[in-house]
């Protein structure tokens, strides 16, 4: 295990490119295949790649949030004291690598949003605390959680055809959730899963000569606003500096999270998550001030989310315009029978998420496809549903677009865990297709 790591953490430290430079290879990657592949002349498919490319800013606002309001929340001394008194009962690297794994897996079975950010903020905490742990193999531990998160109660895929409306409802109808998420087939994947990951990223742990530390001080983003005596402040300083107004608005937040909760039962969603990590924030700093010093503080580490998601919406608008997801698809579907469509299915999806990073999106592609041939082949539609929602999932481990938010919280690069991250995607892909295909 320590040698595959240690061969993976070199080709990764070699080859892997910034985010960025990797999102224009596969720009251009996707632009060629769409001319091979498709009908899809060179014109056409810069006008796909044009046409999409704004086609992620609302999702990218909401990423940019989830880094900033979950880096301002994790800055609080109230957040800081609880995850500190969380990491403290870890004594030695090697519980600190399992606590982290099996803390994100289940913040991300929750919900993925709330997953990204606990793992990573909560990894930074026992990075303070435990001595000689490897910080590499610790942020890529908190991320690799995420690969759970279609599989639990946020995944897009097994609520949009729950719902009432949904666009496949003529082809299959409504099916409930007890037929997905909660299937014994499914189940049985999150469990093994749930027990298997944090006993794998264990033993990835490098020597202690090819251990990777941090110093604690660096990790320190206490937000200090500046003293000022009351009697010499300005009116709008003292509003500035008023615990009064932080509180007001607070309690408003955690009046609409209290409605919605009590309307709607503990319904995560991105928006919500977002909602309470930014007014849980705003009461926990104090005042408005150290609240917006922490915000300068965090804004920081998005640049890249900012930067990269319009790439990947052009990607995305090249795969679905021009028919190369579905021709990608059809491919697998032609090489199946009923037995092995599941797994088939569960690949495709893999390979398609790669290119088309997002769960809702990728099932609007891709369901058409699926859905028509497991009619055809007499295959169970809730799994193949579920077959595409964990492809979805699976190869997130090796995609930078959803690392983004945890390198930034963590100030690492794609390349620092990626070596690690192909092991996980392994183990993984093992036990999720034998989950479809024997249960």
């Amino acid at each position: 295990m320590k040698a595959a790591v240690s061969f993976f953490n070199r080709v990764m430290q070699r080859y892997l490119p910034d985010p960025f430079i990797f999102v224009v290879i596969l720009t251009f990657v996707v632009f060629g295949l769409g001319l091979i592949f498709t009908d899809n002349g060179p014109y056409q498919m810069v006008q796909h790649w044009g046409n999409g490319f704004w086609g992620l800013l609302l999702f990218a606002m909401q990423m940019v949030l989830v880094l900033v309001t979950g880096h301002v929340l994790a800055s609080s001394l109230v957040f800081k004291k609880g995850l500190g008194a969380l990491a403290s009962m870890a004594k030695t690297p090697g519980q600190a690598i399992i606590i982290v794994s099996v803390v994100s897996l289940v913040a991300s079975w929750i919900n993925w949003g709330f997953g990204l950010v606990i793992g990573a903020l909560f990894a930074k905490e026992l990075a303070k605390k435990v001595e000689n742990v490897d910080y590499r193999l610790l942020i890529a531990s908190a991320y690799s959680g995420f690969v759970i998160w279609h599989g639990g109660i946020s995944g897009s895929t097994p609520l949009t055809i729950a719902t009432e409306g949904h666009f496949s409802q003529d082809l299959i109808g409504i099916i409930p959730t007890s037929e997905t998420i909660f299937a014994t087939f499914n189940l049985v994947i999150v469990v093994a899963l749930l027990v298997l990951i944090p006993i794998v990223n264990r033993l990835m742990m490098p020597s202690k000569d090819q251990t990777v530390t941090i110093d604690p001080v660096l990790l320190q983003d206490d937000v200090q606003a500046a003293a000022l005596e009351r009697a010499a402040m300005t009116p709008a300083e003292r509003l500035e500096n008023s615990r009064i107004v932080s509180l007001a608005i607070g309690i408003l937040g955690l009046a609409f999270l209290f409605y919605y909760f009590v309307h709607n039962g503990f319904k995560l969603n991105l928006d919500i998550v977002n909602f309470l990590f930014l007014f849980l924030g705003i009461l926990f700093h104090g005042t408005p001030k150290q609240f917006l010093e922490a915000v300068m503080n965090a804004v920081k580490g998005a640049s890249g989310i900012i930067i990269q998601f319009p790439f990947y919406a052009g990607i995305m608008g090249m795969m679905t315009t021009s028919g190369l997801a579905t021709v990608i698809s059809n491919g697998f579907v032609s090489i199946s029978n009923e037995f092995t469509f599941p797994l088939f299915t569960f690949l495709s999806a893999g390979l398609v998420n790669i290119f088309v990073p997002s769960g809702g999106g990728q099932w609007a592609v891709q369901a058409p496809v699926m859905l028509n041939a497991a009619i055809e082949l007499g295959v169970s539609i809730p799994k193949t549903a579920m077959a595409v929602a964990w492809g979805d999932a699976w190869t997130n481990l090796i995609q930078p677009f959803w690392a983004l938010p945890a390198l930034a919280i963590a100030g690492l690069k794609a390349k620092d865990i990626m070596g690690y991250c192909v092991l996980t995607l392994f183990v993984s892909g093992v036990v999720i297709s034998v989950g479809l295909l024997f249960f």
